[in-house]
């Protein structure tokens, strides 16, 4: 496949590089400061960009199968997510390229609470919420993308840290998946491999899917 990773130098996104290297595919990895192309995973094709401008998502999406999207906006600068979201959204409409969005687990809901959502439970960090409020806002906008744009937006499990590559996860939808004794975590490794087995082998069409352990 050929596949663009957007955010491709960060936490998530340079794993997902690495993932998609690791099965051949043809990997476009995009950052928006050239400076970073040393610390992009030996293989990918480097590129600049700027994901919130529609003509640079539809100029690094030409031709590609799925772009995928793992940027995330430093504190204090929450707000630059709607507006990176709504680029990739505008770049790739019309199209035919697929989109995969890596999101937050905020706008999940809490199982057993009927309906209440990981942001507004209790014991949320205060200092989350920001980021967790922007990707709520994200979503928002994926759910009112133009009709022809096949997006698939990945909230992962509460817990995302650097860790093993199991390979092993399991799927769900709009609440967060926990353990048998409550906790709800996903590695890094696995939240790329979950992300390209979904590029791979579509399952989530226009809508959003959650992964945990």
């Amino acid at each position: 496949m050929r596949i663009t990773v957007f955010g491709a130098a960060g936490n998530v996104g340079s794993r997902v590089v690495t993932e998609a290297l690791s099965r051949g595919h043809d990997v476009t990895a995009v950052v928006r400061d050239s400076a970073r192309f040393g610390e992009l995973p030996a293989g990918a094709t480097a590129r600049t960009g700027d994901a919130s401008d529609p003509a640079d998502v539809a100029r690094l999406g030409a031709g590609q199968d799925v772009v995928i999207t793992a940027t995330r906006p430093a504190p204090g600068s929450e707000h630059q997510l709607l507006a990176v979201t709504e680029g990739l959204l505008s770049g790739l409409a019309g199209t035919g390229v697929r989109l995969l969005l890596v999101g937050g687990a905020g706008s999940l809901t809490l199982p057993g609470t009927d309906g209440v959502t990981v942001v507004d439970g209790p014991g949320f960090p205060a200092d989350w919420r920001p980021i967790a409020l922007a990707c709520n806002d994200q979503l928002a906008a994926c759910r009112a993308a133009e009709p022809g744009l096949d997006w698939a937006y990945l909230s992962p499990a509460a817990i995302l840290e650097p860790g093993e590559r199991t390979g092993r996860y399991r799927l769900g939808k709009d609440e967060l998946l926990v353990d048998a004794e409550g906790n709800s975590a996903i590695s890094m490794e696995d939240l790329a491999v979950a992300l390209v087995d979904e590029a791979e082998k579509p399952v989530h069409h226009r809508t959003r899917f959650t992964v945990g352990y």
